[in-house]
């Protein structure tokens, strides 16, 4: 297996991406936003994803997106195929692409928001720590990326305040280290995540 910086070389890769992604969003069935081949052809050409491959088969991908001049970068669209899935992969792409986002964009707060209690737990293991919307990016070129989100309704009626989603955030600038020893609280992402979850069936149900 190689975790290879994309290039133009693997756009040929970009359907069966955007097909990975898709898919996954429809066997979760929670948030995930779609992308369609052409988008992912852009992420694969500048430079900004890691691509992991199994020979010439696809088995993973990652990118970066660059926001409010460099101030902001987030990793996204981390999805592995379902023929190596629970082998650890994600861990090591998900690490692999925040290496990237430190070594081209080194000032850059790193973000991204997610549904999923496993990236939650990589990105706590990385330095990120949960914060509210308004400390992330206010890019609406960002927040336009989620119009193809199953949940995108709920993002709205918010005002982008909140939605199913928990936004991460790494600052570089803030000196904290997390000791090896010390563990993920699993329950509190997930306590975190069932609470919003009621929240928001609660005001559905009550419109």
């Amino acid at each position: 297996m190689k975790l290879i910086i994309a290039n133009k070389s693997h756009i040929k890769y970009a359907q069966i991406i955007s097909d990975t992604i898709t898919e996954s969003a429809k066997v979760r069935g929670t948030g995930i936003a779609k992308r369609t081949p052409e988008y992912i052809q852009k992420r694969l050409e500048n430079g900004n994803a890691v691509i992991a491959l199994d020979g010439d088969k696809f088995a993973g991908f990652c990118y970066i997106e660059v926001w409010g001049h460099e101030k902001f970068v987030a990793n996204s669209g981390l999805i592995v195929h379902p023929d190596y899935r629970n082998q650890g992969l994600a861990k090591k792409i998900k690490k692999r692409i925040f290496e990237l986002s430190r070594e081209k964009f080194p000032d850059a707060k790193i973000f991204g928001i997610t549904t999923g209690l496993a990236v939650m737990k990589m990105n706590y293991e990385l330095g990120y720590k949960p914060v509210t919307f308004s400390e992330l990016t206010d890019d609406p070129e960002f927040w336009k990326g989620c119009q193809t989100c199953k949940n995108f309704d709920i993002l709205t009626r918010t005002e982008r305040k909140m939605c199913l989603c928990t936004g991460m955030l790494y600052d570089p600038a803030v000196k904290e280290k997390i000791s090896k020893d010390e563990s993920v609280n699993g329950k509190a992402f997930k306590r975190l995540k069932s609470i919003k979850e009621s929240l928001f069936l609660k005001k559905k149900t009550n419109e």
